[in-house]
C-alpha cells in the first residue's frame, strides 16, 4: 500500500470515528454494578438485541474502519510494546513506533529512553524525561 493511500484511509477511519456510537452494554446507563464496557445483548427479549427504535445501536461489523489501517497508530506505523532495552533492536524505524509498557520501572524506563535515542526509534509514551543521576542519588540515600 502507497503512502499516499495508507494517509487517505487514516482520515476516512478518523471520519468514521467520530460519527461511530459508544457502545455499552445494556442498561449500564441504570445500574451502577454494571460497567459501560460493551457486551453483546444476548437476552430473547432484549430490545438492543433485535435493535428497536429507541435503544442503542449495537456494535456490528459495519462499524468498522478500514481493515488496511486497523489497529495503526494515527501517525500510520505499527505500534510494538516494549519491556526492555533489547526489545528496540528488533524495530524498523521507518515502519514502527515504541510504546513502553506499563509494569516497566523508572530506571530501566531511562535504559529504554537513551537507547531508543541511539537507535533513533520514536517512543510514544516516553513521559518526562528522568535522568540516570536521579536514581544514582536514590541508591546513596538507601545506603
Amino acid at each position: 500500500m502507497s503512502d499516499t493511500e495508507k494517509k487517505r484511509l487514516l482520515r476516512v477511519r478518523k471520519k468514521l470515528s467520530q460519527g461511530r456510537p459508544k457502545f455499552n452494554a445494556f442498561e449500564s446507563w441504570r445500574f451502577i454494578k454494571i460497567k459501560s464496557r460493551w457486551r453483546k445483548p444476548r437476552g430473547i427479549d432484549n430490545k438492543m438485541r433485535t435493535n428497536e427504535k429507541g435503544w442503542p445501536r449495537v456494535a456490528n461489523i459495519g462499524w468498522g474502519g478500514p481493515s488496511a489501517v486497523r489497529g495503526l497508530h494515527p501517525t500510520g506505523k505499527e505500534e510494538v510494546l516494549i519491556q526492555n532495552a533489547n526489545d528496540l533492536a528488533a524495530i524498523d524505524k521507518e515502519n514502527q513506533v515504541a510504546r513502553i509498557g506499563g509494569t516497566v520501572g523508572g530506571r530501566k524506563r531511562v535504559q529504554i529512553l537513551e537507547e531508543a535515542e541511539k537507535l533513533g526509534v520514536k517512543i510514544l509514551n516516553a513521559g518526562p524525561k528522568a535522568k540516570p543521576s536521579d536514581f544514582e542519588e536514590l541508591e546513596e540515600e538507601k545506603k
